[in-house]
C-alpha cells in the first residue's frame, strides 16, 4: 500500500493551498495512506479532512530544532513510500532526506534537492503573464509523474459543528472582510476599508474576521465606521468556522492573504485586494466568479516583491491608496 506524506510548514495559506495535492492523491489513489506534516497553529485547517489520515506537527517555537529532529525520525520510522515538499526551505528539506522514502519529490529552490528523486523548477510567472501560472498548478507538478492530467482544487472541510456554531451570525445577509495580513504592503489601509464598509448597504451585516492578533485592527475599524451593524468576530472563530461563515456570505473582502484562499477552498464569493503583489505571482483566487481589485494605474514600483514589505519601499502606497469603492462594490449592481 501507498503511504504518502506531503510537507507545508509555511503559512496558513501555503497549508490551504496544499489540500489540493491531497485531493489529486485521493484521487488517483483511493486507498493510500496520506498524512500531512505542518507548522503548529495550522493544524485547525485539516480537521475533519475525508483524505488525511494523520497530522503530524512541527513545534517552531519551543526547541525548534530538537521538535525537528524527533519529526525527522518519526517520519523515517513511518516508512513512507512517496515524500511530497512543495515547501522550499532546508528544514523541510532535511526531513524529506532523512526519510528513506524511494519517492521524494521537491522544489529546485529548495538548498537540499539533491536528495529529492524528483526535482522540479519553480517558476514565478511574469508580472503581465495572462497565463500566469498558479502555485496550485505548481505544487501538482510534483506528482505529475503519478497522477493523471488535470488539476485539483484546494478544500477545507467545515464540520457540521462548526457550521451550527456559525448559525448565531447568519439569520441576515451578511458580507465578510478580512482585513489583516502578514505583510503590510499586502494589507489594504484601515481608513480604506472604513470607506468601504460606509458603503455597503445596511441590508447586509459586516462581520469583521481574523486571528486573536487582529482583534486591535478590527476594533479600530468599528471605531471609525458609520454603517449601523458591524460586528469583529477576530479570535472568536477557528479557521474552519470562518471559512464557513465565509461560504455563506453574500460578498467576502480580502488581502493576498490566508482567507483568500479560504474562499477559494469553499467556493465562497470573493473580491481579492491585490496591493504590492500582482496576481500573476500564481496566488490569486481559483474560483472564476471571484474578482480581482486592484490599482488601475500602471506604477514603476508594483510589485515591489514576492511576498510584500513591513512599510512601502516608495512611502506612497499609491498601490492601494489608488483603489476605489466603486472598484470594490462591483457586486451590489447585480443585488440591486
Amino acid at each position: 500500500m501507498f503511504r504518502f506524506l506531503i510537507i507545508q510548514t509555511a503559512f496558513t495559506g501555503d497549508v490551504v493551498l496544499a489540500t489540493a495535492l491531497a485531493e489529486k492523491l485521493h484521487d488517483r489513489y483511493p486507498d493510500a495512506v496520506i498524512d500531512v506534516l505542518l507548522r503548529k497553529g495550522n493544524e485547525g485547517l485539516l480537521s475533519n479532512h475525508p483524505f488525511i489520515s494523520n497530522v503530524l506537527i512541527w513545534d517552531k517555537k519551543e526547541q525548534k530544532n530538537r521538535n525537528l529532529f524527533r519529526l525527522a525520525m518519526q517520519v523515517r520510522r513511518t516508512h513512507y513510500t512517496h515524500v511530497i515538499n512543495p515547501h522550499r526551505f532546508a528544514t523541510s528539506g532535511i526531513i524529506s532526506l532523512l526519510s528513506g522514502a524511494p519517492y521524494r519529490s521537491g522544489f529546485d529552490k529548495n538548498p537540499l534537492s539533491f536528495g529529492f528523486t524528483r526535482i522540479v523548477k519553480h517558476v514565478i510567472s511574469a508580472t503581465a503573464d495572462k497565463n500566469a501560472v498558479h502555485e496550485v498548478q505548481r505544487n501538482q507538478l510534483l506528482i505529475a509523474d503519478i497522477t493523471e492530467g488535470g488539476y485539483a482544487m484546494p478544500a477545507l472541510y467545515p464540520s457540521v459543528a462548526d457550521r451550527k456554531w456559525i448559525e448565531q451570525y447568519t439569520a441576515q445577509p451578511y458580507v465578510c472582510i478580512a482585513p489583516s495580513s502578514v505583510w503590510f504592503t499586502k494589507q489594504f489601509p484601515a481608513q480604506k476599508w472604513v470607506e468601504l464598509i460606509n458603503e455597503i448597504p445596511e441590508m447586509y451585516t459586516v462581520f469583521i474576521i481574523g486571528a486573536p492578533s487582529d482583534t486591535v485592527t478590527g476594533d479600530a475599524i468599528i471605531g471609525k465606521v458609520t454603517h449601523a451593524n458591524v460586528r469583529n468576530l477576530c479570535g472568536k472563530l477557528n479557521f474552519l468556522q470562518s471559512a464557513a461563515l465565509m461560504q455563506g456570505a453574500v460578498m467576502n473582502y480580502t488581502n493576498d492573504s490566508a482567507p483568500l484562499h479560504f474562499a477559494s477552498a469553499v467556493a465562497a464569493p470573493l473580491t481579492a485586494v491585490f496591493c504590492s503583489t500582482v496576481p500573476s505571482f500564481g496566488f490569486g483566487p481559483l474560483r472564476p466568479e471571484a474578482r480581482i481589485v486592484q490599482t488601475r494605474e500602471t506604477l514603476s514600483c508594483r510589485p515591489c516583491g514576492l511576498h510584500g514589505h513591513k512599510t512601502c519601499p516608495e512611502g506612497h502606497f499609491k498601490c492601494a491608496h489608488q483603489i476605489t469603492n466603486n472598484q470594490l462594490l462591483w457586486w451590489t449592481l447585480k443585488t440591486t
